[in-house]
C-alpha cells in the first residue's frame, strides 16, 4: 500500500509532463496517416454503427427491458473499447518507451498511466457519444449519469493495478502481449455485452461476477439505464475494489522488483 500511495505522490507531482507525454502519445499513434488523430474516432463509430445496422435493422433485436437493444448494447461496447485499447497500451508502454527507461531521472512507473491517459481522451469521447445518443432517443440527462465518472476512475484504477503486472512482465517475457491480447479476446465474450446477464443460467451468475468488468459493464447500464447507485451493489463494489486494490499492491510490488533491470534487456 505505501508503494501505491507513493506512486499516486509521484503522478501528483509529475502531472504536467504526463499530460504533455500523453497528448504526444495521442497523436502519434496515428502520425502519418491522412486523416490523423481522426482515425482514434472513427474506427469505434464504425465499429458502433455496423453492430447498430447488424443487430438493429439485420436482426430486428428486440428492446432489454423496454429500452433500445442498441443503447443497451453501445452501454457495455464504450467501456470495453476503453479497457481493451487502455491495457493493450498500457502491457506496452515500457518497450515502447526504451528510450525513456534509460534516462535515470525519469519515473518509469508513469509510462502506463501515460498510455491509459492517451487512451481516455477517446473514451471522454465515446462518453459524449453516449449522452448524445441517450438524447436523441428521448433520454435525457440526469443525477445517475454522473457515475460515469465513478465507473471510469474505478476502471482506469483496474487497467492501472493490471497494466503494472503485464509492462513488467512483457519485457522478460515477450509472449506476455500475445497472451493478454487473447485473454481480451475472450473475455469480450464472456463479459456480458451483447447478452443480459438473465439469459445465463443462474448456476454462472455468480462466476460471472468474478470478472471485474463485470461490475464496470453493469454500472455504466446503471448509470444510464437502470438508475441505479454504484453503492446499492455493495458486494460487488466490495468485491471489485478488493481485486483492484490488490492488482494494485501486487503490480506495484513486481514493479518495482523488476524497474532496475528494465535497462540491461532493453
Amino acid at each position: 500500500m505505501t508503494r501505491v500511495l507513493s506512486f499516486v505522490r509521484a503522478l501528483l507531482q509529475s502531472r504536467r509532463l504526463i499530460w504533455e507525454l500523453a497528448k504526444k502519445d495521442f497523436q502519434s499513434r496515428y502520425l502519418g496517416s491522412y486523416l490523423g488523430i481522426i482515425w482514434a474516432f472513427v474506427q469505434p463509430t464504425i465499429m458502433i454503427l455496423l453492430f447498430w445496422f447488424v443487430f438493429q435493422v439485420g436482426f430486428k433485436s428486440m428492446p432489454v427491458d423496454h429500452f433500445p437493444f442498441i443503447l443497451w448494447l453501445i452501454c457495455g461496447l464504450i467501456p470495453w473499447f476503453f479497457f481493451s485499447d487502455a491495457l493493450n497500451s498500457a502491457t506496452m508502454s515500457i518497450t515502447d518507451n526504451s528510450y525513456l527507461v534509460k534516462k535515470i531521472v525519469f519515473r518509469v512507473g508513469i509510462l502506463p498511466f501515460i498510455k491509459i491517459i492517451s487512451v481516455l481522451l477517446i473514451h471522454v469521447f465515446f462518453i459524449g457519444f453516449l449522452f448524445i445518443a441517450f438524447t436523441v432517443y428521448g433520454y435525457y440527462p440526469n443525477l445517475y449519469n454522473l457515475q460515469v465518472l465513478y465507473y471510469s476512475f474505478a476502471m482506469i484504477m483496474l487497467v492501472l493495478g493490471l497494466s503494472w503486472i503485464t509492462s513488467a512482465l512483457v519485457v522478460f517475457l515477450k509472449d506476455v502481449g500475445q497472451i493478454v491480447a487473447m485473454i481480451l479476446q475472450f473475455g469480450f465474450w464472456l463479459t456480458p455485452i451483447f447478452y443480459a446477464v438473465k439469459v445465463v443460467p443462474e448456476k454462472y451468475h455468480t462466476i460471472m461476477k468474478l470478472n471485474p468488468m463485470f461490475y464496470i459493464i453493469e454500472g455504466y447500464r446503471d448509470t444510464f439505464i437502470y438508475h441505479v447507485w454504484f453503492w446499492e451493489h455493495y458486494k460487488v463494489t466490495a468485491y471489485f475494489w478488493s481485486v483492484t486494490g490488490a492488482c494494485l499492491i501486487v503490480g506495484a510490488i513486481i514493479f518495482k522488483k523488476l524497474r532496475p533491470h528494465f535497462a540491461d534487456v532493453l
